[in-house]
């Protein structure tokens, strides 16, 4: 264990997470780093997730509506005493070095003001195939991005409060996008690093739908943001991954050009779906090593799908922004929604 530090106030903004949460706490509670003080935001659950921590003897604040999670952190922000800021969802578990080595890197650098962890290749509770393919597909997108970067991985990051305090809080009405926003924000003063140095496990969606559902309304909902940014997330959104996921759904959508045009139109989507799987070929030699080829073959026709269902909300928001003025105006850069600083207290 370390030596004392600066205080370091542990956020864990939770709804409805109670079968993750307790890993969480325990993990958190187990850390090298002290010293911590350690704050749930329970953000309206139903589950028990509150007995959990209580039973755990860990400070609970409570919503008194829910606020989504970019509300959840503001709200521990302003209930916190530290002056490092170290932000963790109740479905990850860091390693127990994670905090003091965020720690250590944030006193190195001065001009640093993030630093993201990457979670392990292997899930934090592995209770489905889906949540398998999840955890390595999202552990190889963020390795290949380890470095500098504009996109924010709030999951498990940790700041200097007066970061926070410069670069404002969580924006509240971006409830799908928060963290692309505030990844933005925060990198137009300071740097931002994605680390494997602070490691990490995360409970990934275990549904199939559920995963596509949530990938589709974030390539929607951040239409608005690039739009009016005209460039993408620095260090993760490459135009590598992008190229993907349109070319995944361009294969989709010649299909049915195949019989009226006959071999022009099959030779049009093998050619769209090779570009798809060149895009992501480094991706699937990584998924053949870990897991073998029977594993690859199911990988594969998930990673079909998820592609085709970013591009698809990419084009559904497209399509909205030109559409609506309300949408369009979903986000104002300028615009931050100072947090609550009132919570119901349990022990």
């Amino acid at each position: 264990m370390t030596e004392q530090g600066p205080l370091v106030s542990a956020i864990v903004p939770n709804y409805n997470y109670a079968a993750s949460l307790e890993l969480c706490l325990r993990a958190m509670l187990a850390q090298t780093y002290r010293p911590i003080e350690l704050i749930v935001v329970d953000d309206g659950s139903t589950d028990g997730s509150v007995e959990v921590a209580r039973r755990l003897g860990v400070r609970v604040i409570r919503t008194e509506r829910n606020l989504g999670v970019a509300g959840a952190r503001n709200l521990g922000v302003a209930h916190a005493r530290g002056e490092i800021l170290v932000f963790a969802d109740s479905d990850v578990a860091p390693y127990p070095d994670a905090v003091e080595v965020a720690v250590g890197m944030l006193a190195a650098d001065p001009k640093l003001g993030a630093v993201c962890s990457i979670h392990d290749a292997e899930p934090l509770i592995r209770d489905s195939l889906v949540e398998e393919y999840r955890a390595l597909q999202y552990h190889y997108w963020t390795v290949s991005s380890e470095g500098p970067i504009s996109f924010l991985f709030p999951a498990l990051m940790a700041m200097p409060r007066r970061v926070f305090d410069d670069v404002g809080p969580f924006n509240t009405r971006l409830r799908e996008t928060e963290e692309v926003d505030y990844g933005h924000r925060l990198t137009q003063r300071y740097d931002m690093v994605l680390t494997t140095s602070v490691r990490s496990r995360h409970d990934h969606d275990d549904r199939l739908f559920k995963l596509l559902r949530k990938l589709y309304r974030r390539g929607r909902a951040r239409v608005p943001l690039y739009a009016r940014r005209r460039r993408f997330a620095r260090g993760f959104e490459t135009s590598s991954r992008a190229g993907g996921s349109l070319a995944a759904l361009a294969a989709v959508a010649a299909l049915p050009l195949a019989i009226p045009l006959g071999p022009a139109g099959a030779a049009l989507a093998a050619l769209a779906l090779a570009a798809s799987l060149l895009a992501d070929l480094g991706m699937y030699r990584f998924v053949l090593r870990r897991r073998g080829p029977l594993f690859l073959l199911y990988f594969g026709v998930v990673h079909f799908l998820v592609n085709v269902t970013i591009a698809a909300g990419v084009a559904a928001g497209v399509a909205r922004w030109l559409c609506s003025a309300r949408f369009r105006r979903l986000y104002d850069p300028d615009l931050t929604v100072r947090p609550p600083v009132t919570g119901e207290a349990a022990t």
